[in-house]
């Protein structure tokens, strides 16, 4: 890797469904941040992956509100990032125009943690002031925002990395740019603005930045932003971005799923955050199995390049690396005085037997082919706000009671020897109706055949 010294590390294979014990020797061994040879014989290498969702509940973010615990125990080298009702899902955001003012937040929220700066406001932007944190929320637009979180100035995602021989016998032929209506300057961090400058700017300098902005969408309340490494930005490329609406008249958008299609050196990746269908009646989890269909159905990226051999897949599940993320809003079809006897009891497996999720998945009736670790938390809704308390055990929230569930979940896709998760946990943070669910996944690259560009950094895992 050009100027930058790089390093290697192998991760140990280790189930899906791995065990508290397990992650933490797993954990342990990597932490001492041993380097090992570089490249294996198939010029393949590792990097980690760290995937979050949450469901805010309609919620603004304040800057009090400390990330760190969620996205620093470990660091990693690309970090997904979905939250579900970042906005209240009413008609004015639904049907007029959806609030960006959340998103611009989280993504400062985000920001300080990674780069442990603050914003500030030039040529007479406003911003939002912090009653007594050190973080003042930038007033802009999302796409402002988003611009001023890459890592070098006039620096643009390639739109294309085919071979270069290629590249030299098609000529002009051989490949375009992103179509503007699927890849716009909404989507993706990293384009430039019409004079090259931006509103809004993180401080120290963007040289000192560790993590840039890589790509961020919001559909009504559904928001997917991505993060990686500053300096492993320069092999990604082929960044699409899809949105498919599942809700109200079953196309508006307070319902439905954003993906992220991108090439990382020569492997496909695709990050999906999704919201489905909510309901805990019986024969509710057939809904949200047909939002499933239809966003696999109806997800479809552009072709960027015209030759018949690209590597660039179309179709969500042609991707060599898949992980969907979101509120899935599958219940446990038990009853509430049932679910909470087994809840105090802590008796997950019990639980777990009666998860929707897992026997429509069982049964082959959604999600064929996906893989999703076993759960060992408790359920992560519903919970009474800003308390640890599941709503419905007071009398005051008696009347928002829910069969507590695990809603939020992590699935993905791709050969056993390619990803392993290391880790599948929820966070304590009381701010949502939702608890925060977490995975980190070790996930093997192809490397590019130039040689300067074959390593990754060596992560260094904290105690």
């Amino acid at each position: 890797m050009s100027g930058v010294e790089a390093h290697f590390y192998w991760m140990l294979p280790i189930k899906s469904c791995c065990t508290n014990e397990r992650v933490m020797q797993v954990e342990g061994l990597l932490s001492r941040g041993e380097s090992t040879k570089a490249a294996n014989e198939n010029q393949s290498f590792r990097v980690s992956v760290f995937v979050a969702t949450w469901n805010v509940g309609g919620k603004s973010p304040d800057s009090k509100l400390n990330l760190d615990d969620i996205l620093l125990r470990k660091e990693s080298d690309i970090y997904v990032l979905g939250f579900q009702e970042s906005v209240p899902l009413n008609a004015g955001n639904v049907l007029v125009s959806e609030d960006n003012e959340p998103a611009v937040k989280w993504l400062a929220l985000i920001n300080q943690s990674f780069n442990k700066v603050n914003y500030v406001p030039l040529r007479g932007s406003k911003s939002i002031s912090s009653p007594g944190g050190s973080l003042v929320f930038p007033k802009t637009s999302l796409r402002k925002a988003s611009k001023a979180l890459r890592t070098e100035s006039k620096r643009r995602l390639k739109s294309c990395n085919c071979p270069t021989d290629l590249e030299r016998k098609n000529s002009k032929e051989f490949c375009f740019r992103c179509p503007q209506s699927q890849t716009n300057e909404n989507d993706i961090s990293s384009e430039d603005d019409e004079d090259g400058s931006s509103n809004l700017m993180p401080t120290p300098g963007a040289n000192s930045m560790k993590y840039s902005l890589v790509a961020s969408k919001q559909m009504v309340g559904i928001f997917l932003t991505v993060w990686m490494r500053k300096e492993l930005v320069q092999y990604v490329s082929h960044m699409r971005i899809s949105c498919v609406g599942c809700g109200i008249l079953g196309c508006l958008g307070n319902k439905g799923c954003i993906s992220v299609s991108m090439l990382f050196h020569k492997t496909s990746f695709c990050f999906l955050c999704s919201h489905l269908a909510s309901g805990e009646k019986e024969g509710d989890e057939r809904r949200r199995n047909s939002d499933v269909t239809e966003i696999l159905r109806n997800t479809q990226f552009p072709r960027i390049c015209k030759t018949m051999n690209s590597r660039v897949p179309e179709k969500i599940v042609d991707h060599d690396r898949v992980i969907w993320l979101g509120d899935l809003n599958y219940r446990i079809a038990l009853s509430y005085s049932d679910t909470r006897k087994l809840l105090k009891e802590e008796a997950w497996d019990a639980l777990y037997d009666n998860d929707q999720l897992k026997n429509e998945m069982e049964a082959g009736r959604v999600f064929n082919g996906w893989k999703e670790g076993k759960i060992y938390f408790a359920p992560t809704y519903k919970y009474s706000l800003n308390s640890d308390i599941y709503a419905g055990e007071t009398i005051e929230t008696k009347s928002k009671r829910r069969t507590p569930a695990w809603c939020d979940r992590i699935l993905w896709r791709g050969s056993e020897s390619c990803m392993s998760q290391l880790s599948y946990e929820r966070k304590e943070l009381r701010f949502s109706d939702h608890g925060p669910v977490c995975s980190i996944f070790s996930v093997s690259v192809e490397a590019m055949e130039d040689g300067s560009k074959k390593r990754s950094p060596l992560i260094k895992y904290k105690q």
